[in-house]
């Protein structure tokens, strides 16, 4: 066979010649030969199309690429057809970028997709490879979508995610995307892979571990305590939370003495939580010798003495010393002690009363702040839902949230310790005594979709505000919220609210017509939720 020999034009212009030219514009340089005027733009665009044609004709022919293994198959059923057109329709949707105008009667559907991939999960089914892609870059751009997303795309989305960059997020995310985390049985893996792994693969390896065997991940951080970096050691630590048990006290207790201040907080912070250990105990002697019921007032009142200093017991339990910038020490020190004690000794403390009669009780020289502010950081440490409750106080009450609850984010921690339908019913009465205002943070912590009595107390509240003319925008995030967490069947109560209400004088101008958008756009979600579901169940045939 004979070889062709291909002459290059040694006056052709380099690459990176026309590259500069281009980036600098012919005005300031042109292509060599060419002189400078109206034709020299024409002139690089053709030095560019012949140099572009002359690179790749110079290119050799690479090896053939290995072709990739074939996608793994996924078991489970098929969506539903109506539900696979749904889930097109989900991914297809972008939020609009008009900014703040009117969003109109439209659902905004992307907001419904989290719901939707929570549904179709429950009910176990693969998603059509083809709306595979749209599903990855979906979860991409929201990281809260990912958990759910990942479940629903199923092994295919990691098959995909190893041949595109954009998706490697889904090999960190997914169970199985990086390294496996052996079997339970498999000691000589899991050791192997503690000691060798990477930080992410360790961190995930002791997760998985303690959520299966709480003290086998207990045994195995024990092992190499002493020669990880204290930022690890922080990490480490904090997935003792998972399965946290009396077991744990040992490993913790030695924890106190560990040279990073934040680790000896964690530890602390962890025991004070074990109402059983020695250092709630010690806790629980330090609090009770600052609390006491004085009895020679009218009123038994709750006297409050301070710790004076911070000793180096206190500082081994984790009383950090240095107070924040305007805060006097004392009561920093105080308010550590009493939120690591265990709840249960104060009846005994203070005379054998409950929860709601010590919360009743007043206290002296203006502690009761700083008093109820770390019962409340108990309760809600401890999980103990009578305290909560005592803190909590009546919702109907006219100080809004009971004489514990220094701050909604405070009421919103202390309801995550109650039972979905007491923290319904607590928020209902709190919206209709108090109004949407304050209890946009509390409605977060209700169970979606919402029980029948926060949905009422929200649709009621939101009727009033539309009648009183109030401004309509001031509650567009709450509205935003119901069209999420509603329940569907409450759809047929707001037919009525469709119209657009007459403006009382003071209403703000076009108020009445924004409400009718507002409930329109309502109403519209609802019913779309509804049908969502339905095609995620289809009858049986």
């Amino acid at each position: 066979m004979s070889r062709t020999t291909v002459a290059v034009d040694a006056s052709l212009p380099d690459w990176e010649d026309l590259v500069t030219t281009a980036l600098l514009g012919t005005d300031r340089r042109t292509p060599a030969g060419v002189a400078p005027g109206p034709r020299a733009p024409s002139a690089l665009l053709d030095a560019v199309a012949v140099a572009t044609v002359r690179r790749r004709a110079g290119l050799r022919p690479a090896r053939a690429a290995e072709r990739p293994p074939p996608a793994p198959e996924d078991p489970r059923p098929p969506l539903p057809p109506a539900a696979a057109r749904r889930l097109a329709m989900l991914l297809a949707d972008r939020p609009g970028t008009s900014g703040g105008g009117r969003r109109g009667t439209a659902p905004d559907l992307m907001e419904l997709l989290p719901q939707w991939l929570a549904a179709a999960n429950a009910r176990d089914f693969a998603p059509p490879p083809a709306v595979l892609p749209a599903l990855l870059d979906a979860a991409r751009g929201r990281t809260d979508l990912r958990p759910a997303a990942l479940r629903f795309a199923g092994p295919r989305a990691l098959w995909l995610a190893r041949l595109n960059p954009d998706w490697r997020f889904a090999l960190r995310s997914a169970p199985g995307g990086g390294t496996a985390v052996p079997g339970l049985h498999d000691t000589d893996g899991t050791r192997r892979l503690w000691e060798e792994g990477l930080f992410a693969e360790r961190v995930a390896l002791l997760a998985a571990l303690r959520s299966r065997e709480p003290a086998a991940a207990r045994r195995l951080l024990d092992s190499t305590w002493a020669t990880e970096r204290a930022e690890d050691r922080l990490m480490f630590l904090d997935s003792l939370r998972t399965g946290l048990s009396p077991d744990d006290e040992s490993f913790l207790e030695r924890a106190l003495a560990d040279r990073s201040r934040n680790v000896r907080a964690t530890a602390a912070e962890l025991l004070s939580a074990l109402p059983g250990s020695a250092l709630a105990g010690r806790m629980a002697v330090r609090a009770g010798a600052c609390v006491a019921v004085d009895h020679t007032r009218d009123v038994p009142t709750i006297a409050v003495e301070a710790p004076h200093e911070c000793d180096a017991g206190m500082e081994r339990d984790g009383v950090v010393a240095k107070a924040p910038a305007g805060r006097g020490e004392r009561s920093w020190w105080l308010g550590q002690l009493v939120e690591a004690a265990p709840l249960g000794g104060w009846s005994r403390r203070l005379g054998g009363r409950t929860p709601q009669e010590i919360v009743a009780l007043p206290v002296a020289d203006d502690w009761q702040g700083e008093l109820h502010a770390a019962w409340c950081r108990a309760a809600v440490r401890q999980r103990d839902a009578a305290w909560s409750r005592a803190l909590l106080g009546n919702p109907s009450a006219p100080e809004a949230g009971g004489p514990g609850a220094v701050s909604l984010a405070e009421r919103a921690r202390l309801l995550g310790t109650l039972d979905a339908a007491e923290r319904a019913e607590w928020v209902a009465g709190f919206i209709d005594t108090h109004g949407l205002s304050e209890a946009f943070q509390l409605l977060g912590v209700c169970a979606v979709p919402w029980a029948a009595p926060v949905g009422r107390a929200v649709v009621d509240a939101l009727d009033i505000a539309r009648d009183a003319g109030s401004y309509p925008w001031s509650f567009s995030g709450v509205m935003g919220l119901a069209e999420r967490c509603l329940d569907p069947s409450e759809a047929g109560r707001l037919d009525a609210l469709l119209a657009i209400p007459d403006e009382p004088e003071n209403a703000s101008p076009g108020a009445g017509g924004y409400w009718s958008e507002a409930f329109q756009r309502l109403v519209t979600t609802l019913r779309l939720r509804a049908a969502m579901l339905a095609e995620l169940s289809p009858p049986a045939p």
